[in-house]
């Protein structure tokens, strides 16, 4: 979560303020904070929980959420809306609210194995991982679905029964007839969240992690949404099953996974064994697909821990271990600058590579231009750096505090001057060019297709990261990457053997034809056949391609108007005019021209149906439009025939083609034409 400077700056105020003055005026001062933090981490809550953004990491809030109960300890004043006596907030939403019988406490927390170890005592615990996404309440009754309600304040949650219908690993009918009421987590694995904020094209729309999606996902007013973000739900809790009793959880938790949950992933353990219980978890923490936040221990014996009953905010037979950030000192090399498809352009740290849980780290987003001020970054400062949550790098501080980092004036992708833009108290920077190719991963996703220039092994998200690291700036340079083989190689997701690959599909792909090229450029109407057409009526000749005019293109059949100006229009720029220079400079252009077959020149026909002597309509289409034809998506009055095996069919072309009086002929028959 990214602070607002203004908080930052009263953070650091007031807790370097001395205690030089009386016990009065120091009680005073540590009630005043008091005041501040309870109120800060409020807003912290807030914005995480409900608002789905984020104003300071994880490591700060539990740094100054540490630092508030200390206080209250120390002067036995708890505001009423402290975070330490007060879970969650006030739920909006427009779906209906329901009471919890009981109110859902949230858990103490600890970041000491030895703690756990002495938490335990002689007796057997069921540790499992602290999932990172929405607790629901399910009940069943007569071995159906019959409610699910979301934790919310823990009085008071949300009825989402039909999204948890439609929750993708969720029984909805079990081998129990009695009412059963259970908790779990709905979350959405990393996989999964990283498909849907790749299909978002507006950086800002995207979400900030798997956990925001799940809790927007779980609490929509439409279940196909929910059902199309594949929500999973993990049991972690069994709170009561009508005429069963058990003994333990570890019996709770198989009963449920015979009923048909996923339950938590967990390992029973106990003082002796506590350590390395959480090791074996802290090892699999990297490849675990489901986001979680620590782990969580509950007391194995269930009469004994029901007997401890709860304090006003936890229960004592449960308590939470978050992870003990490893955190290391290392040098900041350098702050390089992102930019990304709707211009915002981020920092991110870059410093000597530091071992962090095992793994090497080099690089660390910064956020905004708020958080690198806040930390006063500069080349060669020492950094603290740690992993949240085991995973994402970050920086926990700045030892030196240069703060010489300036803001670049030129976006890094298009040189275009920047913009900073501030709200809500966090400043961005962000670049105002329309055609910055940042703003263009489809422009390049379609430039690199099969159909157009042809370069494999260059996915979106691989573009997006090409062009992010500043190794693209236009579409020539996807022919030079060689000259990055050392920022290619380190890139995080590839390697040698994926660079090697990459070449050699470059240079393949640098022999094309005209109408390849022409439709790799992204020009409005002009498609892989009309592109084709253009380039037939020029006889190949790029030079007499790029110089048509409106006349000449629209007396090209298949050609309209508005393509006419789209075409024109595109290479009227003088900027457009030298993109495609500079790719001319890379590539070798097959410009020989072979009149060829024209015998069906004036011709259109319309493909439908199974084919027996092609691989596929796209083959048929070549072969036809050699011969001089044009191939249409749809039948009308300008269609010749309908190209269809089954001439019988019911289809909608079918009847269309019977209706206008068009010829259906068949695969045999325009093998004869052809």
């Amino acid at each position: 979560m990214n602070k607002n400077p203004e908080d930052v700056k009263k953070t650091q105020m007031a807790g370097s303020d001395k205690t030089t003055h009386s016990q009065s005026r120091n009680n005073t001062d540590k009630a005043a904070r008091i005041s501040y933090l309870t109120e800060l981490l409020n807003r912290a809550s807030r914005a995480y929980y409900q608002e789905s953004r984020e104003i300071m990491t994880n490591y700060e809030y539990d740094a100054l959420y540490d630092e508030l109960s200390q206080l209250e300890k120390e002067t036995g004043i708890v505001l009423a809306s402290s975070p330490t006596v007060n879970v969650g907030y006030e739920v909006l939403s427009e779906l209906p609210k329901e009471a919890h019988p009981e109110k859902m406490l949230s858990l103490d927390k600890t970041k000491d194995v030895d703690q756990l170890a002495a938490w335990l005592s002689d007796k057997e615990g069921l540790l499992s991982w602290k999932l990172d996404g929405l607790t629901v309440v399910l009940t069943y009754r007569n071995g159906s679905l019959f409610k699910a309600v979301t934790r919310g304040n823990g009085e008071v949650g949300e009825v989402i029964t039909n999204n948890a219908r439609v929750f993708v690993n969720l029984p909805l009918s079990i081998d129990f007839k009695g009412e059963l009421i259970l908790r779990g987590e709905a979350v959405i694995s990393y996989e999964d969240f990283e498909k849907i904020n790749d299909s978002i094209e507006d950086t800002g729309e995207k979400y900030k992690n798997p956990r925001n999606l799940c809790s927007g996902s779980v609490r929509q007013l439409n279940n196909k949404v929910t059902a199309e973000r594949n929500v999973r739900f993990y049991a972690f809790t069994l709170v009561s099953a009508e005429g069963t009793d058990f003994d333990t959880r570890r019996s709770q938790m198989q009963w449920l996974t015979d009923r048909g949950f996923q339950c938590v992933e967990w390992q029973i353990t106990d003082s002796a064994k506590i350590k390395d219980t959480v090791k074996w978890f802290a090892g699999r923490v990297a490849d675990n697909p489901i986001p979680s936040d620590g782990l969580v221990l509950v007391l194995d014996d269930i009469e004994y821990g029901r007997s401890l009953g709860t304090t006003s905010k936890f229960p004592r037979d449960s308590i939470a271990f978050k992870w003990k950030d490893e955190i290391k000192e290392t040098v900041l090399e350098k702050i390089e600058w992102s930019a990304s498809r709707t211009g915002l352009i981020n920092p991110i740290a870059v410093f000597e590579p530091v071992e962090l849980e095992g793994t090497t780290v080099t690089r660390a987003s910064v956020h905004n231009i708020s958080v690198m001020r806040e930390l006063k970054l500069g080349e060669g400062d020492h950094i603290m750096v740690y992993k949240a949550n085991m995973i994402i790098p970050q920086i926990a501080e700045n030892l030196t505090k240069s703060n010489t980092a300036g803001i670049p004036q030129n976006c890094p992708v298009c040189k275009s001057s920047t913009v900073t833009k501030e709200e809500n108290g966090v400043a961005t920077l962000h670049c105002p060019n329309p055609s910055c190719l940042a703003k263009q991963i489809k422009l390049l996703s379609l430039f690199v297709s099969r159909d157009a220039m042809n370069i494999e092994g260059l996915s979106e998200t691989t573009i997006e990261k090409l062009v992010d690291s500043g190794i693209i700036k236009e579409l020539a340079d996807l022919f030079h990457v060689e000259k990055f083989e050392k920022e290619f190689v380190e890139m995080e997701g590839f390697g040698r053997k994926s660079f090697e690959n990459l070449c050699r599909s470059v240079e393949k792909a640098k022999h094309t034809t005209a109408d390849r090229l022409l439709y790799s450029l992204g020009i409005p109407g002009i498609g892989k056949a009309n592109a084709r057409l253009i380039a037939k009526a020029c006889g190949n000749k790029w030079e007499a391609i790029e110089n048509m005019n409106t006349e000449q293109l629209t007396a090209i059949d298949g050609i309209g108007d508005v393509m006419a100006a789209a075409f024109t229009e595109y290479f009227q720029s003088a900027e457009n005019r030298k993109i495609v220079a500079d790719i001319l400079d890379v590539i070798d252009l097959d410009e020989t021209f072979e009149k060829g077959d024209t015998s069906l020149e004036g011709v259109t026909f319309v493909i439908t149906g199974s084919l027996e002597h092609f691989a596929n309509r796209d083959q048929l289409k070549e072969k036809l439009e050699k011969a001089g034809a044009r191939v249409a998506g749809s039948v009308s009055a300008k269609t010749t025939y309908l190209i269809n095996n089954d001439v019988t069919s019911s289809s909608g072309k079918n009847k269309k083609a019977k209706e206008l009086g068009i010829p259906i002929i068949s695969e045999e028959e325009v093998l004869k034409l052809l």
